[in-house]
């Protein structure tokens, strides 16, 4: 049976260990489909990270593709059907690493802009697509790097398309038009160590640091809003102990994250923190780590555009929604950008036989095709 372009691409992608931060030339496959169409290609790489910034043509307004050709690591081998990066066929499914985040979703636009280009060589603006194998990484030297340099030269995409994995249980049923924030902490409380049978000679930090967990864990840190769940606070790792049961600890460390709305600040967020726990008169250090803030486009033409395709392609009113994780759209929403999240089914992301069906590849590049022809054809 012959296949499509687009599961063509998907499956040559898809065999390429580009286990992050390591690209396995997925990325000159790209940019020699891409250069055959009239991009102009300029490559950025940073430390050890591939990076790319193609565009055709030189007017606004702008719309950019962004997308990753890294994965996460494929866990332990054996527990997969089949070997994960030889691209398998079964019951209707493309399976192997990276089918839904993300290499689907990039195969599925590079072949809706060939035939988009086919006809339409003359479309008003620019196309772009800022292409990174530091998504599933540390997220240094990706795309807050590329966007900084844009920035720089104030070189301002207009409209952006990222194709994370943002369905649901049917294709196009949900696109995301925003995140939440994340802010991280570890915090360790100290103590003194010492033997449980004297307990006038030690400071237990379990004990001291138990009450300010509690309230941490119970307060209500906003209520969020029409577009956001309330921020959260989970706490994902806590340690403490010698191993030995008579042994009083002289540290607990624990681990903590917020997923905060636009409701709440980073810095809101810390200085109620520390409030709590200066109020229990503890002696503490606590790091934080922040990874990015919340973002929302909440109204505007590429939202209309991406539900008007959706509906056009599939027949399905997609939900909008800011769930999940967080994404790169975070470096990019605060230059100005409208930004939404369209791609595959997610239910198999990150895990053991991740898939996608191969009928929804070829309607998600028609559902691109179409987004592109309503942002760049005039309708007049």
């Amino acid at each position: 049976m012959k296949r499509s372009a687009t599961i063509e691409l998907a499956c040559d992608l898809i065999s390429r260990k580009s286990v992050t931060p390591e690209d396995a030339g997925c990325q000159q496959v790209l940019i020699e489909r891409l250069q055959k169409l009239g991009f102009e290609i300029e490559e950025m790489p940073f430390e050890d990270v591939k990076n790319f910034w193609a565009r055709r043509g030189t007017q606004a307004p702008l719309l950019c593709f962004a997308g990753h050709t890294d994965v996460v690591p494929s866990g332990p081998v054996e527990n997969w059907s089949t070997e994960p990066f030889t691209p398998t066929f079964h019951d209707g499914f493309l399976q192997g690493r990276g089918a839904a985040d993300m290499k689907g979703g990039i195969a599925a636009w590079i072949t809706a802009l060939e035939r988009f280009l086919d006809h339409h060589p003359d479309h008003k603006g620019s196309i772009s697509l800022l292409i990174t194998s530091d998504e599933e990484g540390p997220f240094v030297n990706g795309t807050t790097r590329v966007i900084d340099t844009l920035e720089a030269r104030n070189e301002k995409i207009d409209w952006c398309v990222i194709g994370e994995a943002s369905s649901t249980a049917k294709l196009g049923d949900a696109i995301k038009n925003g995140r939440r924030g994340s802010l991280s902490a570890r915090l360790s409380v100290k103590g003194v160590q010492g033997h449980v049978a004297y307990p006038h000679l030690v400071k237990n930090p379990i004990h001291l640091s138990a009450q300010a967990v509690a309230e941490l864990s119970a307060e209500v840190w906003d209520h969020g809003n029409d577009f956001f769940p309330p921020t959260s606070f989970q706490i994902s790792n806590y340690h403490a102990g010698t191993g030995a049961n008579n042994i009083v600890p002289g540290e607990a460390v624990l681990d903590f994250n917020f997923r905060f709305s636009t409701e709440s600040t980073a810095e809101q967020l810390k200085a109620r923190v520390h409030a709590i726990l200066d109020k229990y008169e503890l002696d503490y250090q606590l790091d934080w780590a922040f990874s990015g803030n919340p973002f929302l486009t909440s109204e505007g033409e590429l939202i209309d555009a991406s539900l008007a395709a959706v509906k056009s392609v599939t027949g399905l009113t997609a939900e909008l929604s800011t769930s999940g994780g967080t994404s790169d759209g975070r470096f990019i929403a605060p230059t100005g950008a409208q930004v939404i999240e369209l791609g595959p089914i997610n239910a198999t992301i990150h895990k053991v036989n991740e898939c996608v069906k191969v009928e929804d590849l070829d309607t998600l590049s028609n559902v691109y095709e179409n987004i592109l022809a309503r942002m760049l054809v005039d309708q007049t």
